[in-house]
C-alpha cells in the first residue's frame, strides 16, 4: 500500500512552489480552494511520481483567526531538532541521488550526503524549514539486521544499538556549485 499524500502547511506559497517544481523536479495537478472559518485556503497538490496517487500538497492558509505565530517546521516548529520530523523520498540509484543533488544544489539549496552504510541519503531543507531527503538502498536487508530490529525495538539504553557510525558525511555548499 502507498501513500497518496501528504500535506503541509505553507506561509510563502510561491517559495514553495519555486522549491518544489525547481529544486525538487515535481509537478503541479491540482489546486483546491475552500472557505475555512472567517477566511479561506487553498490546496496545492505536486506529482512526486505517478500523477495518479503519489502526491505532497500543501496548504495556504488565509484565515485570519490564526495571526502570524504558527509555524510550518514540522520539527523546530514542535520543540524538537531540526529533521527529526522530515520528508524522505526515493532515488532509484547512486546516480539519480546524484542528478537529484546537482538539481538541489543549482537551486541554490545546501546538500548534507551521509552514507549510513545501508542507503545513502541526501538532504536539504524547504522554504518551510522542512527537512527533505532523498534516498536510496545500497543492499538489501539481511536476516542480521531483522534481528537486531527486533532486539532494538524495546532497547532502553545506547548500549542496545549497534556500533555503526555512518560510513562518510559530506556538506555541498550551493555557493560553491559549478552546473
Amino acid at each position: 500500500m502507498g501513500v497518496h499524500h501528504l500535506a503541509f502547511a505553507t506561509k510563502d506559497t510561491a517559495a514553495n512552489h519555486r522549491f518544489y517544481t525547481e529544486a525538487m523536479g515535481f509537478e503541479l495537478v491540482k489546486v483546491e480552494t475552500a472557505a475555512m472559518g472567517d477566511g479561506w485556503a487553498k490546496h496545492l497538490f505536486y506529482s512526486t511520481g505517478s500523477p495518479r496517487d503519489q502526491l505532497i500538497a500543501f496548504w495556504e492558509l488565509n484565515v485570519p483567526d490564526l495571526g502570524d505565530e504558527w509555524s510550518t517546521d514540522i520539527s523546530r516548529g514542535q520543540g524538537l531538532p531540526a529533521g527529526i520530523n522530515h520528508l524522505a523520498f526515493s532515488a532509484d540509484d547512486l546516480d539519480d541521488l546524484a542528478r537529484h543533488r546537482d538539481r538541489w544544489l543549482a537551486a541554490r539549496s545546501d546538500v548534507l550526503e551521509i552514507d549510513h552504510d545501508w542507503c545513502v541519503s541526501i538532504y536539504t531543507e524547504d522554504p518551510n524549514g522542512i527537512v527533505v531527503e532523498f534516498c536510496t538502498l545500497t543492499r538489501d536487508f539481511s536476516d542480521q539486521d531483522r534481528a537486531d530490529a527486533q532486539r532494538l525495538l524495546g532497547a532502553t539504553s545506547l548500549e542496545a544499538r549497534p556500533a555503526k557510525e555512518p560510513k562518510g558525511r559530506k556538506i555541498f555548499k550551493a555557493a560553491d556549485y559549478r552546473a
